[in-house]
């Protein structure tokens, strides 16, 4: 069984060559069966805790802590206002934008940012279904 994939000449998928020659002059060799079996223990663990992160998201969503910066403080309530759309907006320091709201596959709206708010520009027509 081959644990790693290094093969000398052939380029890595993280170019990380220092710290795989500092590691191997700073240990030593371990026998390949038991790097196994530590290889199986570490992806358990890992699986372990992947999976009760995501547990502990979902509980936070279904009690609804889903934003957590609002329910412990961290966020105002004008913070909480503003759509995500306006906020990754002043994040990138975008100073003009069409933004456009879509719910499924429709549009519900669409209007210009600026830098100093927003401005309606149109409505999509009421559809009859």
């Amino acid at each position: 069984m081959v644990l790693v994939d290094y093969v000398p000449g052939k380029p890595a998928m993280f170019h990380f060559k220092w710290l795989r020659r500092l590691v191997r002059r700073h240990t030593k060799p371990i026998p390949v069966d038991r790097a196994a079996s530590v290889k199986q223990k570490l992806s358990f663990v890992y699986m372990l805790l992947a999976w009760n992160a995501f547990g502990v998201v979902c509980y936070m969503v279904y009690t609804g802590r889903g934003d957590w910066a609002q329910h412990y403080g961290y966020k105002s309530g004008a913070d909480a206002l503003i759509p995500p759309a306006e906020r990754w907006a002043r994040t990138l320091k975008v100073d003009k934008a069409k933004i456009v709201q879509i719910s499924g596959f429709h549009q519900e709206g669409a209007y210009d940012y600026q830098n100093e708010g927003r401005k309606e520009t149109s409505k999509p027509e009421e559809k009859n279904h």
